[in-house]
């Protein structure tokens, strides 16, 4: 049997630790990253709060987290160190179209965008998306329901005007086209992040990220982590990343390591079996020291 042509870098401490900004002591809060996290639904606000303090204790200068006017109080309130702004939402609490207009605005300040925590599905939350791929700039995480959107119209992706990080499980990468079971599941993932011209975090035991040249994989990581939540709090460290000004396949690389290496240190303090995604935020500060 013919070898694969690809080779991994593993994720390290020391990766993260050569990629994150040095810290000047004349530096202010807009030098650490302006973030813009789109998250959360009625009934799911929990998602775009899990987002919001994952990118906040990554290390985030400015989280700015647009909510669907439904849950707006509920986000005002339990999540004071961001800045939380109502947008326009449709009869069920879902983001509608007409919330461009004030995207428009938000955006051109921006460094970096977080797309699809909790955020639902609709036929306008859709509409919503292929305008923010056509008009962002500045690096797009799309997570959970962002994907399941976008996975109907891939073609999509073609159009877009800025690098693109998709952050799947199995059957998420299965419904973008994607053969989680492949016998090279690296080469596969390599091809899809070719073909799409996207950068792919492929979760699983040993997360996968690539651009479709270039590898890492993570050994990060327990049982415990699978919960409810996790995701999230992974697409808020990513983005928190990214608006520091770490490159974006880097920032995939860097963010599966700490998610990985907070829920490691959570399981030997507390155990896996009571985690929760709130016992990973936590932690994270105590690896970026």
């Amino acid at each position: 049997m013919a070898r694969p042509v690809w080779t991994a870098e593993r994720t390290t401490r020391a990766l993260v630790r050569r990629l994150l900004p040095v810290r000047s002591r004349w530096a202010h809060k807009g030098d650490f990253g302006k973030v813009l996290l789109l998250c959360g639904s009625k009934g799911l606000a929990g998602a775009a709060m899990l987002a919001a303090k994952a990118t906040l204790r990554t290390g985030s200068g400015l989280v700015y987290l647009g909510v669907p006017e439904a849950i707006y109080p509920i986000a005002a309130g339990a999540c004071a160190s961001a800045v939380v702004f109502p947008l326009a939402c449709d009869e069920d609490g879902k983001f509608s179209l007409s919330s461009f207009r004030e995207l428009e605005k938000r955006l051109s300040g921006m460094d970096a965008v977080l797309f699809g925590c909790g955020v639902g599905q609709s036929e306008e939350l859709w509409l919503l998306l292929k305008w923010l791929l056509l008009n962002c700039r500045v690096p797009l995480v799309l997570d959970a329901d962002g994907i399941n959107l976008l996975a109907q119209h891939m073609d999509v992706l073609r159009g877009s005007k800025c690098p693109v990080i998709l952050t799947p499980h199995d059957g998420e990468f299965r419904r973008l086209g994607g053969d989680p079971k492949a016998n090279d599941r690296v080469g596969e993932a390599m091809r899809f992040a070719l073909d799409t011209g996207t950068i792919l975090l492929l979760k699983g035991h040993r997360t996968i990220i690539t651009d479709g040249q270039n590898v890492y994989r993570n050994t990060t990581g327990n049982p415990g982590m699978a919960t409810g939540g996790s995701g999230d709090v992974l697409s808020g460290v990513i983005v928190s990343l990214l608006g520091q000004h770490v490159m974006p396949l880097e920032a995939a690389a860097a963010g599966a390591w700490l998610h990985g290496a907070a829920g490691d240190l959570a399981a030997r303090e507390i155990g896996e079996y009571g985690m929760i995604p709130e016992d990973i935020i936590e932690r994270l500060p105590r690896l970026l020291r």
